[in-house]
């Protein structure tokens, strides 16, 4: 099965010059947690609702600081013709439960989550999630590239 077959499709995107209160309405408003943010049809970063309070809040920003100043600016993403399985162990060994899906021509095309996996494969979604609860990992607030 193609990471397309089960990818969500109906993507919400973050510019680096967005402000995080407009993102945390964003998100609030369509029940997500994690947006990529693009800059002039690049991928340039990922933000999450963590992100917002951990990096936003917790470090004193205003409502109205930039995207920029919070975002992981270390994209991970896959392909929509890549396969689930692979994908989902992959999500586990970097850690991450959410990854944005582009095309071959590198243009963004949807979201995938271990959420969508186990509506498919069960299994497979099980093994990247233990990935994830693991310790650490690059998306860990204390290492962060943003």
């Amino acid at each position: 099965m193609h990471v397309s077959d089960i990818m969500t499709r109906d993507v919400h995107l973050a510019t680096p010059d967005d402000t995080i209160a407009t993102i945390a309405r964003q998100m609030a408003e369509n029940d997500i947690g994690f947006m990529p943010v693009g800059d002039h049809d690049r991928l340039v970063g990922m933000i999450t609702d963590r992100d917002i309070v951990v990096r936003g809040v917790a470090d004193g920003l205003d409502p109205q600081a930039k995207v920029r100043d919070i975002m992981t600016t270390d994209v991970k993403y896959c392909f929509e013709d890549d396969e689930v399985d692979e994908v989902a162990r992959n999500m586990g060994d970097i850690q991450v439960r959410r990854l944005p899906v582009v095309n071959r021509d590198k243009r963004l095309v949807g979201i995938v989550s271990l959420a969508d996996a186990a509506r498919d494969q069960p299994g497979v979604a099980g093994t990247g999630l233990k990935g994830v609860t693991e310790p650490g990992g690059a998306h860990n607030q204390a290492g962060r590239t943003g």
